[in-house]
């Protein structure tokens, strides 16, 4: 394929109008479309800035982007999966991604799903103190297990994930050591230690902030009860730069701040070594896919309306939280943004729209426009009201060829389950 076509306001792609035309021949938008070479490359430089510690490891959080091929390529990248419910383990267990290569990372869990990542010997990562009896009477308590730790009003949180204290995850810490504790009794002998409290964060420090806390709390866990953990996994919730302008997170940033907080609170203690896991999902792949979809209609009542053959069940986070997703229309890059639109789709809600006041060239219909960094939380979330179709998704391979990795769906999948 070509080099990357600068868009509106800076924003670029890995393709031009005529190579979607192209695609389109076979594949009607909407559909997404995901950069392998762009997603391999960013992998490599997430495990460059963590060389430093050895048995280092990316959980990709499956949820974001549970597309086998997707999967497929980040484990060869050296990525395992973290997963947080039952089909998320079987598709991982389905490309061979099994025992420790997988995080089990549930709330509110059910047996059966415990069940299956002590089968296919997951690490299991307990949200809730009653859930290490749960699952000892359940499955049996594993030799190794993880808990996940909700530091409530000792961090700030962001926006999406909102208050640590006011979220559902995790142990307190005075119930995490009645964990570690309890799970001693019944047989554990390996332990992890993890946390999750922001989400799309682009701030470097705020990471190292928190590899800073689970240290400190890996030290008094090991005074107070004399468990030595095998590995603090540092959670994920690294941000992409949605809009132009925004500065991307640095990697080497980060893994340079949380080797700097591991050599002064780890390292030459008994504590050391102590493996570092991340378990990011939107930075990983999020920039690298794209949403195509084509111009349909153009409304003007009390103001502009751009109408466009994707909707929110293709891609809800614009209407479910308000977030800004860059819009470019192929081979009007460079023209004047002289019209002010919202851009909509065809559900009967009225959040059904990918962009409000956006400032955009002139469109037509026709036009294909491309609504960028999709490619994490975009297909995944996507859903069948007003009796909407999920769309293909496709992948740009680094030879330039173009495959079918998941076909759309057709109204026979929409009545498959119904009884008429």
């Amino acid at each position: 394929m070509s080099a990357p076509v600068a868009s509106s306001n800076s924003k670029t792609v890995p393709f031009t109008r005529a190579q979607i035309d192209e695609i389109r021949k076979t594949h009607p938008t909407p559909f997404y479309l995901y950069d392998e070479a762009a997603i391999r490359a960013n992998v490599r430089k997430l495990n460059e800035a963590f060389s430093w510690c050895p048995s280092f490891r990316e959980y990709f959080a499956v949820k974001a982007t549970p597309n086998p091929r997707i999967l497929q390529i980040l484990m060869e990248e050296g990525c395992g999966g973290d997963c947080s419910s039952l089909g998320e383990l079987l598709l991982c267990e389905r490309i061979g991604m099994t025992g420790e290569k997988v995080m089990f990372t549930s709330n509110n869990t059910l047996a059966k799903d415990y069940k299956k990542a002590a089968e296919m010997g997951a690490v299991i990562n307990l949200d809730d103190l009653s859930h290490v009896e749960y699952l000892d009477e359940n499955v049996g308590t594993p030799d190794l297990i993880c808990f996940r730790y909700n530091p409530g009003p000792l961090r700030e949180g962001n926006v999406i994930i909102g208050k640590p204290e006011e979220a559902k995850f995790g142990f307190t810490r005075e119930q995490l050591f009645t964990g570690y504790r309890e799970a001693q009794t019944k047989g554990a002998k390996r332990f992890g230690l993890h946390t999750m409290v922001a989400s799309n964060e682009l701030n470097p420090q705020f990471f190292v902030e928190t590899a800073v806390m689970l240290f400190e709390l890996a030290v008094d866990l090991h005074k107070e009860l004399g468990i030595r953990l095998e590995f603090v996994n540092l959670g994920g919730g690294m941000g992409i730069p949605y809009r132009p302008g925004e500065a991307a997170l640095n990697f080497e940033v980060v893994g340079n701040g949380v080797r700097e907080a591991y050599e002064r609170l780890i390292g030459g203690t008994e504590l050391d070594p102590l493996t570092i896991y991340l378990e990011n999902g939107r930075i990983i792949t999020g920039p690298y896919g794209y949403l195509v979809t084509e111009v349909v209609h153009a409304k003007n009542t009390y103001k502009n309306f751009v109408g466009v053959d994707a909707c929110m069940a293709n891609l809800m986070r614009p209407g479910m939280y308000g977030s800004y997703h860059h819009l470019s229309v192929l081979g009007k890059e460079d023209a004047p943004l002289d019209l002010t639109a919202d851009v909509v789709g065809s559900l009967c809600e009225n959040n059904d729209k990918f962009a409000i006041d956006r400032q955009l060239p002139q469109v037509q219909r026709g036009d294909v426009m491309v609504i960028h960094d999709a490619g994490a939380h975009g297909h995944s979330m996507g859903f069948q009201y007003n009796a909407k179709l999920r769309s293909a998704e496709l992948l740009l391979k680094e030879d330039g060829s173009v495959d079918l990795i998941r076909r759309a769906e057709t109204m026979d999948d929409y009545f498959a389950t119904l009884d008429i």
